[in-house]
């Protein structure tokens, strides 16, 4: 085996997801002493980000250290673990406008697939818009879905804060939306899909957005203000999980979201779009074609109306959910890497 990986990160941010990832995968490392290190750019934080993404690329590929496991797109990875996506297929899902980081991000996305010796995707999804945009050849794409961290949990004592913070009904059925972003991950289709129910309900948005206030008056347009709870960020998300009962989240784009996990692991009936990986791991009754895919609707409502039907789900989706977890992750990630770097 060589004698060092280098995990190549530009952001060094305590937060994110890949930085997560990064973190349960070096932990496995550590207890099979595996020696890594971990690669962050060093430059000015003022600098636009097209030039920190090209200075990134040059510290890390002018002189290549080793064996690179890359997490951003370079033009010199040995494995890249593409957990952002395709850069090209998500340009597709909103307004152009003229950014010179998306011309970079272009030609380091090609360049990382050309040049990988192995991808990781975390969807099959992604597999396929990696070789249709790219010409990859499938053999060298290994599909790794997302894992997370499964926990026990309280489920009265959340009931009881959340309700007793929001003044709800208990009896009163939750629909939950988390996401920040809300233009690509379906906040106004959230909205319209709500808007179309007759049944009596609550609904919580958690995340930020610069145009929050349009998202606002757009909801009290649909006669939703007696619904809906506009929350912002929060540090207790966990909480809105548990009170919630389904999970309601139409995306334009996510490789792999793991909010979807997350609201299974704690109970939820969850519904995505196909433009969201995590959609191959639900029944396609619970899928919707695009966010615009108001069929939906009756599968809603039932799940609103039919107390046994809507456990029923909740118990599938949380059994379902225990084959996705952070360690199965590490160990399908960790057996690619040795493949690679004996």
């Amino acid at each position: 085996m060589r004698d060092k990986i280098y995990f190549i990160r530009q952001k060094e941010n305590p937060f994110g997801g890949a930085e997560n990832y990064l973190l349960r995968l070096t932990n496995e490392l550590k207890k099979q002493n595996i020696s890594y290190e971990i690669i962050h750019l060093k430059s000015p934080s003022f600098l636009a980000s097209w030039l920190k993404a090209v200075l990134f690329n040059m510290q890390v590929c002018f002189r290549k250290r080793g064996f690179y496991f890359s997490l951003d797109r370079i033009t010199c990875p040995d494995i890249y673990r593409a957990g952002d996506g395709v850069h090209k297929i998500f340009l597709q899902t909103k307004k152009r406008k003229f950014n010179p980081l998306n011309f970079v991000y272009l030609y380091l996305e090609k360049k990382t697939f050309t040049e990988a010796k192995i991808i990781i995707a975390n969807s099959k999804m992604v597999k396929k818009q990696i070789t249709d945009s790219y010409k990859i050849d499938p053999k060298k794409i290994k599909v790794i879905y997302n894992g997370i961290e499964i926990e026990n949990f309280d489920e009265k004592s959340s009931h009881e804060k959340i309700n007793k913070e929001f003044n709800l009904d208990p009896e009163k059925k939750v629909i939950l939306f988390v996401g920040s972003g809300f233009e690509r991950k379906g906040v106004k289709e959230f909205l319209l899909i709500l808007s179309k129910l007759k049944s009596d309900f609550y609904a919580f948005i958690i995340g930020k957005d610069k145009n929050l206030n349009y998202y606002k008056d757009f909801a009290k347009k649909l006669n939703l203000s007696d619904h809906i709870f506009f929350t912002g960020a929060r540090e207790d998300v966990k909480d809105f999980y548990i009170r919630s009962d389904i999970f309601l989240f139409p995306p334009k784009y996510e490789p792999f979201s793991n909010v979807v996990l997350e609201a299974m692991s704690y109970k939820n009936a969850v519904i995505t779009t196909e433009q969201n990986g995590a959609s191959e791991i639900l029944e396609k009754l619970f899928v919707m074609k695009n966010p615009n895919d108001f069929t939906i609707i009756d599968t809603v409502k039932k799940l609103l109306t039919d107390e046994k039907y809507l456990q029923k789900i909740k118990e599938k989706n949380y059994k379902l959910v225990q084959n996705f977890t952070i360690e199965k992750n590490a160990k399908e990630t960790l057996e690619v890497i040795k493949d690679w770097i004996k």
